[in-house]
C-alpha cells in the first residue's frame, strides 16, 4: 500500500525542544493524513485532557498523494481535541501548504505544551527554530504573512497562522494558510492559540520520493484540466438556487426552509464578482473563487456555498457583497465561517435583527476580541450561548450545522446525529446521494450501511489526501489503484479510524446521548436508525466501541459494498 513517508516531529513549545519519532509502522497501517493523525492522537492525547491545556496536542499531517503532481491533491489534514465539540476532530485545508510541508521531510508534525509568549515556529529539513513574536500579538492573518515575507522571505503558502480569534480562544477559531484557506471546523485555531503559537512556517528540499501510479494519475489530471463543470466557474455556490427551490436552504436561523433572495447570493451572483481563476497546489481543476467588488472595496476568496448560507440565508442577508465582506473578515480574524455565521444568526434572531449585515460584522469583531460581554458570550458558540440568547440549540455535539437540512435530507440528518465530528456535512456526505436521487431523501431506516461506507471512504479521502470535490474523477477503483491496495482494505482502515475517534470520545464520557438532533421529532425513525448504524459498525447499543473493535471492526463495519463506478 502507498503511504506517506517521513518521521513524526514533536514540537514542545513549553521548553522549546523537538523530537523525531519513527512512525513507519503507523503509516503502514494508516496511510497518512487524517488516519495517521487520528491513530497518533488516540494514543498520545490524554483522555482527560483540557482542549485548552498544554497536554492537548495538535497534528498537521500529509499523505502520499502530496508527493505527486496530480490534480485534487493540494490539501492536508489537521487533527486535535476540539474546544468546540470536546472530542477528536479532523479538518483539512487546500491552498499551497501541503507540498511545502512535505519538503521538510516530515509526514506528521505534532505541537504540545504552551509558550509563555507569542511564538513563531520555523520547521525546515535542516532544523527547527523558535522565534518570539510579541509584536504579532493580536495581528490579523494577512499582517502575519507580511511579517513572514519581510523577515523570512517566505510566502503565505509556507505558513499556518492563528488570527486574533485563536489567540482569544474563540471556540470555533480556524487555522489559516495562504491567508484565505482554512482548517476550519472544530476550533483548532484556538488550540494553537492556547499554546501561544501564532504561526508556523515550513520549507525545505527533502520531499520523499514517492511514485504514484500512472494510470490513473495522468488521466485524472487531464480530465480535471479539460472538464467544463460549472464548479469551475461558481465553486460550490452553483447549486444554491437548486437546493433552495427543490430541498431546503435554512433561513433566518432555521425558522424557514426557503430564502426569497437566494438568487442574490447564489452562483451567478458570485460568478459576477469573480475576477480571475484560483486553484490549489498542482490542481488543474481551478474551482476557487477570487472575488472583488470595486464599489465597496472588498476583495476576498469566495464565498463558498456554506458561507453563502451562514452569512446569507441563515442571517436573512440577500446581498452577495455583504457575504463577501463577512467572509473576508472571518479569514482575517481566523474563524470558521459556518460556526461564526450560524452563531451570529442566533444572535440576530434573539435581537430581531435579521438582515442587519452591518451589525453582523460588528459582532464578528467583538467575538474575535472577546472584549465585550456580547462578543465573549458568542465566542463560546451556539451550544454554550443558546440559553442566554433564548434560542434553540441548533448544534450536534456542540458543532453548528452546515447548510444541508437534515429535516429534509433524512439520511444527512442521520449522518449529523452519529458523526463523531458533530453537525458537519463533510464527515459522510449523504447529502450528495440524496440531492442526486441516488438515495430517497425521505426516511432513515435502511441507510446505515451506506452511511458507514461513506464515512469510511471519506477517511481514506482525507488520508490520501485528495479533495472532496474529486469524486467524479478519483473514483473508488482509481483511489484503490493510486493507493496500491484493494478498495475493501481501504474501507477497513476507514472503519478503524472512525472507531478510534469514537473510542477516544467514549473515554471522555460521550455515548448514545450525544447522538441526537435538535429536531429529532422531524426525522422519522431516528432512534431505530441510530441503532442500525451501531449494529453496522459492530458497536454497543449505548454508542460505545468495544475494545476488540478498534483493530478488528468486523465485516459489516466497512459498510455498503457496491463501488460507485459500477
Amino acid at each position: 500500500m502507498l503511504t506517506a513517508k517521513g518521521p513524526l516531529l514533536t514540537v514542545d513549545v513549553t521548553d522549546r525542544t523537538v523530537e523525531e519519532t519513527d512512525i513507519s509502522e503507523t503509516l503502514s497501517e494508516f496511510i497518512g493524513g487524517r488516519a495517521a493523525a487520528t491513530a497518533l492522537a488516540h494514543d498520545r492525547i490524554p483522555a482527560d485532557a483540557d482542549p485548552f491545556g498544554a497536554e492537548n496536542r495538535a497534528y498537521l499531517s500529509t499523505g502520499p498523494l502530496q508527493m505527486s503532481q496530480m490534480s485534487f491533491t493540494g490539501r492536508m489534514n489537521m487533527t486535535g481535541l476540539s474546544p468546540l465539540t470536546d472530542g477528536l476532530v479532523s479538518t483539512n485545508a487546500g491552498g499551497y501548504l501541503s507540498r511545502n510541508f512535505a519538503d521538510t521531510g516530515y509526514s506528521v508534525v505534532e505541537f504540545v505544551g504552551a509558550s509563555d509568549t507569542p511564538l513563531a515556529v520555523h520547521v525546515t529539513d535542516e532544523g527547527i527554530t523558535f522565534e518570539e513574536v510579541p509584536d504579532l500579538a493580536g495581528a490579523e492573518v494577512s499582517a502575519v504573512s507580511e511579517y513572514i515575507a519581510e523577515e523570512h522571505d517566505l510566502g503565505p503558502e509556507n505558513c499556518i497562522t492563528v488570527g486574533p480569534a485563536g489567540e482569544n480562544l474563540v471556540r470555533f477559531a480556524s487555522v489559516m494558510t495562504f491567508d484565505s484557506r482554512a482548517f476550519g471546523r472544530g476550533g483548532l485555531g484556538a488550540v494553537l492559540g492556547s499554546k501561544n503559537v501564532k504561526c508556523v512556517t515550513f520549507t525545505g528540499d527533502s520531499r520523499p520520493d514517492v511514485e504514484v501510479s500512472n494510470p490513473p494519475s495522468a488521466d485524472i489530471h487531464r480530465e480535471a484540466a479539460t472538464s467544463d463543470d460549472r464548479m469551475k466557474r461558481q465553486g460550490t455556490t452553483g447549486g444554491t438556487e437548486f437546493i433552495n427551490d427543490n430541498f431546503a436552504l435554512p433561513t433566518r436561523y432555521f425558522d424557514e426552509y426557503e430564502f426569497e433572495s437566494a438568487a442574490g447570493i447564489g452562483g451567478d451572483a458570485v460568478e459576477a464578482k469573480k475576477y480571475k481563476k484560483g486553484a490549489c497546489s498542482q490542481c488543474a481543476y481551478a474551482c476557487k473563487l477570487p472575488t472583488r467588488d470595486e464599489e465597496r472595496g472588498v476583495e476576498t476568496e469566495g464565498p463558498e456555498f456554506e458561507t453563502v448560507y451562514s452569512f446569507g440565508s441563515c442571517q436573512g442577508v440577500g446581498d452577495i457583497v455583504d457575504v463577501m465582506e463577512a467572509n473576508e473578515l472571518c479569514d482575517e480574524l481566523g474563524m470558521d465561517t459556518i460556526s461564526a455565521g450560524v452563531t451570529v444568526a442566533a444572535y440576530l434572531k434573539a435581537e430581531d435583527e435579521f438582515g442587519n449585515a452591518e451589525l453582523a460584522r460588528e459582532v464578528l469583531r467583538e467575538i474575535a476580541s472577546r472584549e465585550t460581554d456580547r462578543g465573549d458570550l458568542l465566542a463560546e458558540g451556539v451550544h454554550r450561548a443558546h440559553e442566554e440568547l433564548g434560542v434553540n440549540d441548533y448544534t450536534v455535539k456542540g458543532m453548528e450545522f452546515a447548510a444541508h437540512d437534515g429535516r429534509v435530507l433524512h439520511g444527512q440528518g442521520l449522518s449529523y446525529a452519529v458523526a463523531n465530528r458533530g453537525a458537519d456535512h463533510m464527515y459522510a456526505g449523504m447529502l450528495g446521494l440524496e440531492y442526486s436521487g441516488e438515495l430517497d431523501p425521505e426516511g432513515t431506516l435502511g441507510k446505515a450501511e451506506r452511511l458507514v461506507h461513506e464515512e469510511n471512504r471519506n477517511v481514506v479521502r482525507d488520508s490520501g489526501v485528495v479533495c472532496a470535490f474529486a469524486g467524479d474523477y478519483i473514483t473508488d477503483d482509481r483511489l484503490a489503484a493510486l493507493l496500491e491496495t484493494e478498495y475493501e482494505h481501504l474501507l477497513e482502515i476507514g472503519a478503524r479510524v472512525v472507531a478510534r475517534e469514537r473510542h477516544f470520545n467514549n473515554q471522555r464520557g460521550k455515548d448514545v446521548a450525544d447522538d441526537w438532533l435538535p429536531y429529532d421529532d422531524e426525522v422519522p425513525d431516528l432512534e431505530a436508525a441510530i441503532q442500525e448504524y451501531y449494529e453496522a459498525r459492530g458497536w454497543n447499543e449505548d454508542g460505545t466501541v468495544p475494545d476488540d473493535a478498534l483493530d478488528a471492526p468486523g465485516e459489516t463495519a466497512v459498510g455498503f459494498q457496491a463501488v460507485a463506478d459500477d
